[in-house]
C-alpha cells in the first residue's frame, strides 16, 4: 500500500521585537534626555539631519512638555487600566522630529503609568526599520506606532497608531484632495484639532483596545 503525502508548507512570521529591542528601549524620560542631548548638539534623531528637522525638534519638545503639563486623565481610562492581570510592554515607535509623536507619546506615557502590569519602551522607528516595516500605514512609516505585547512571550496584543482615527481620517483626506491647503497649513488644521480634543480620543481608543483584549 503507498501513502501520498501532501506537502504543507507553513508560513511563519518571525516578530522582530525581541528581547535585546525591549531591554534596550528607553523610558519616557529618557526619550527626552535623548532629544534634548541632541539638540544641544544642533542635532535630531534619525540619519536625516537638517536645520528644519532640528526646528521641529525644539518645537516638538515644547509640546511635549505643554502635553506633560496639560493632560487630564479621564475616569474610564484610569478604570480600565487598573483592571490589567497580563503584564505587557508598550513597545513605541517614535522619532524626535515627529509632530504626532510629540502630541500623542506624553498622553501614552502618563497612560502606561496608571498600571503596574505596562511598562513603556520608546525605540527610534530609523533604527528599527525592520520592526516599522511590520507595522506600516497604508504602506506608509508612519509614527508613533505602538505595539503592545505580551512581557513573557513578545507575542502581539494590540497595536495603535500612528494617530487617532478622527486625524487619521484627516490625513487620508488631504492626501485624496488637499483642497489647496500646503503642508504647513494643514500641519496646523491638526494641531488644532490636537488642541481641541485634548486627547479624549486617544484615551476613549485605548480604553476600546485594552477592554477588547
Amino acid at each position: 500500500m503507498v501513502f501520498m503525502f501532501k506537502q504543507i508548507n507553513l508560513k511563519f512570521k518571525m516578530s522582530h521585537i525581541t528581547r535585546e529591542v525591549v531591554d534596550n528601549g528607553m523610558s519616557y524620560q529618557k526619550y527626552l534626555e535623548v532629544i534634548n542631548t541632541l539638540l544641544t548638539e544642533g542635532k535630531t534623531t534619525g540619519p536625516k539631519q537638517s536645520e528644519n528637522l532640528v526646528q521641529y525638534t525644539k518645537l516638538n519638545m515644547q509640546r511635549m512638555h505643554r502635553m506633560d503639563k496639560t493632560t487630564k486623565l479621564g475616569d474610564e481610562i484610569k478604570q480600565v487600566m487598573g483592571g490589567i492581570e497580563q503584564e505587557q510592554i508598550w513597545v513605541v515607535l517614535s522619532e524626535g522630529w515627529c509632530g504626532d509623536a510629540a502630541i500623542n507619546v506624553p498622553v501614552i506615557s502618563q497612560i502606561a503609568d496608571l498600571s503596574d502590569k505596562v511598562s513603556l519602551k520608546l525605540v527610534l522607528r530609523d533604527e528599527h526599520l525592520e520592526i516599522m516595516d511590520d507595522y506600516l500605514t497604508n504602506g506608509g512609516r508612519a509614527i508613533p506606532k505602538l505595539i503592545a505585547v505580551d512581557a513573557k512571550t513578545l507575542s502581539e496584543i494590540f497595536t495603535w497608531g500612528p494617530r487617532p482615527q478622527p486625524a487619521q481620517k484627516m490625513m487620508m483626506e488631504y492626501k485624496v484632495d488637499n483642497k489647496g491647503l500646503s503642508k504647513g497649513e494643514f500641519t496646523k488644521k491638526i494641531q488644532m484639532w490636537y488642541l481641541k480634543d485634548k486627547a479624549q480620543t486617544l484615551q476613549k481608543e485605548f480604553s476600546e483596545l485594552i477592554k477588547s483584549n
